[in-house]
């Protein structure tokens, strides 16, 4: 099964105070271990970005492990709400679809993409050392897959993509596309090629149109 938990920002009064110290910790940690990794992110870091003892943060998860965990949930649900939210301002399933270049276009001038897809970063490191985090990188990837499969199979329904694309070929291109763009923004430090490879996904998803 997959599943990723949605944090939300703000706790209100009927959450433990438990609950709202944990979400307390994730919300700060997340940037660091998506920014730094697993292996790069110290105890240090985490009682530097929350303020909190050792203690209190292992007080509330078990282990780094459950931490990195969590912000890796927290990190993919707060993109997946991003976009969710800019899709849902349209009906049409092209420019539903153009969502994707246009956010990815720039993503490194966006606060909390800034330090990349958190799929990207986890799979990169965790491949062979981090089993748990390396399953649910996988299991983020699938999702984000099928949410593309199906956006574009109810384009095909609707009449407005052609009725021979493959949803599933056409869901591992995009994300194939946007995935290797990030990487190579990433280690150059530029966003030229970037913009290239959103500017020709742009295009591919145009070519659909009916």
């Amino acid at each position: 099964m997959v599943y990723f938990i949605i944090f939300v920002p703000s706790m209100g009064s009927s959450y433990s105070k438990s609950e709202r110290t944990r979400q307390f910790i994730v919300e700060r940690t997340a940037p660091v271990f998506n920014e730094k990794g697993y292996a790069g992110t110290s105890l240090s870091d985490l009682t530097t970005v929350t303020g909190l003892t050792k203690g209190s943060i292992y007080g509330n998860f078990a282990n780094k492990d459950e931490v990195a965990l969590a912000a890796f949930d927290y990190n993919f649900s707060r993109i997946t709400a991003y976009i969710k939210d800019r899709i849902s301002a349209s009906d049409n399933a092209i420019e539903r679809l153009l969502v994707y270049p246009a956010v990815y276009r720039d993503f490194m001038k966006i606060p909390f993409l800034k330090a990349g897809c958190p799929i990207l970063n986890t799979s990169t490191e965790a491949d062979d050392t981090h089993p748990k985090l390396r399953e649910r990188a996988a299991n983020a990837l699938l999702f984000w897959k099928a949410a593309i499969e199906k956006e574009v199979s109810r384009g095909m329904k609707r009449g407005e993509i052609k009725p021979d694309t493959d949803p599933a070929e056409f869901a591992i291109i995009l994300t194939s596309l946007i995935e290797g763009a990030i990487m190579q923004a990433k280690v150059s430090g530029k966003t030229a090629d970037l913009r290239v490879a959103m500017n020709f996904l742009d295009t591919l998803i145009r070519k659909l149109e009916v």
